[in-house]
């Protein structure tokens, strides 16, 4: 067995496309390195990993002078206090070859003796705006202990936490839920709330006042257009019920069983009343 780190050395990955629902685990990545120093160190070439008609290059103009910006995976060194540096990864989710491209990531982890990788994704879920976003964080140090009870697709952030297992090295993976009603804006709120759980991991605090605005705007144009649909009102009333049902359950079963009976009355009340 290995053995613990004194110090453990982090990588924060994220992956633009499947995993990233409405972009809320990237711009983790382009928070930090805009409101932290940070240098680009390493890139990983596009050759072999991505389909350009699924995700294609991109012509800009810098200076005067036309480039093309080919997909490309890219590592920064992040200095977050004067004792903490992290590395982080950016790159759209590669289409082929994911067994070769975490393989690379391994090296560049492995060359910059990384200990710690932490994997960021977001879904669409069944959430209202109105409580705070459901993040759901899972931590292991063999492959055996991922992801015990989901079955069903998976995207690059679970191979790789996989392969960084197989290596000795831990792993923790955090998903942030956002609601499937606002699935066409860049969600702040999610953005935050993976931003406080990795500020929980690292030990940190991190700098979370610009984005903290922007999350507000996000829940209040959120509010406006519920507002403007009563389906809508509707069924954001509905999942506020069941989601302070489930808390209610969650604080009740930490304090014991006397009180159990009083909440299954509560829930078949609810569950009849939603008949």
């Amino acid at each position: 067995m290995r053995a613990e780190p004194m110090h453990e050395t982090f990588m924060i990955s994220a992956f633009e496309g499947w995993n990233d629902a409405s972009q809320a685990a990237s711009e983790v990545i382009h928070y930090l390195i805009g409101h932290y120093e940070s240098k680009l160190i390493h890139e990983i070439n596009s050759d072999g990993y991505y389909d350009y008609q699924a995700t294609r290059p991109m012509l800009c103009h810098i200076t005067g002078r036309a480039r093309i910006i080919w997909p490309h995976t890219s590592f920064y060194d992040i200095t977050l206090s004067p004792d903490l540096h992290v590395l982080v990864q950016i790159a759209p989710e590669p289409n082929y070859h994911w067994k070769d491209y975490c393989r690379e990531v391994l090296h560049v982890a492995e060359d910059y003796d990384v200990t710690h990788v932490i994997t960021l994704g977001s879904m669409y879920a069944a959430c209202p705006h109105t409580r705070p976003l459901p993040v759901d964080i899972s931590s292991a140090t063999c492959s055996c202990e991922l992801d015990r009870e989901y079955s069903g697709p998976i995207g690059i952030t679970t191979i790789l936490d996989q392969m960084v297992c197989n290596a000795g090295m831990r792993t923790t993976s955090m998903w942030v839920s956002i609601p499937k009603y606002m699935n066409t804006d860049m969600c702040a709120q999610g953005t935050l709330e993976l931003v406080h759980g990795l500020s929980t991991i690292l030990g940190v605090p991190l700098d979370t006042k610009d984005l903290a605005a922007k999350a507000e705007t996000w829940k209040m144009k959120a509010s406006t257009i519920a507002a403007c649909d009563d389906r809508l009102s509707a069924y954001i009333a509905k999942l506020e019920r069941e989601y302070d049902l489930a808390q209610r359950a969650r604080t009740i079963a930490s304090l014991g069983a006397p009180q159990a009976e009083q909440l299954v009355k509560e829930a078949e009340a609810f569950l009849k009343h939603m008949e």
